[in-house]
């Protein structure tokens, strides 16, 4: 599983995610990703806001439209997880 570190803008504190799928829905890219990378966690969809050659920026999936748009999606290609909202 691929995992990525995530740097939060307001304190610098070093966040590793695991990449659990990855999507694009009208040209925006969406992970769905969780903290730990084995058993029953809390999963947070990512929005690719910014990207260049070396970095890319996320930020978490708030407005509930394009939450529910994206989940369904997730649901789809990661059969084997129950999602609870």
């Amino acid at each position: 599983m691929e995992s990525i570190t995530l740097v939060a803008p307001d304190t610098a504190e070093e966040i590793t995610v695991y990449v659990l799928e990855e999507t694009t829905l009208n040209q925006q890219k969406y992970l769905l990703v969780t903290e730990d990378s084995q058993g029953d966690t809390d999963a947070f969809i990512l929005k690719e806001v910014a990207a260049d050659d070396t970095d890319s920026t996320y930020e978490v999936v708030e407005d509930d439209v394009e939450f529910e748009a994206v989940v369904k999606i997730f649901q789809e290609l990661v059969e084997d997880t129950d999602f609870e909202m």
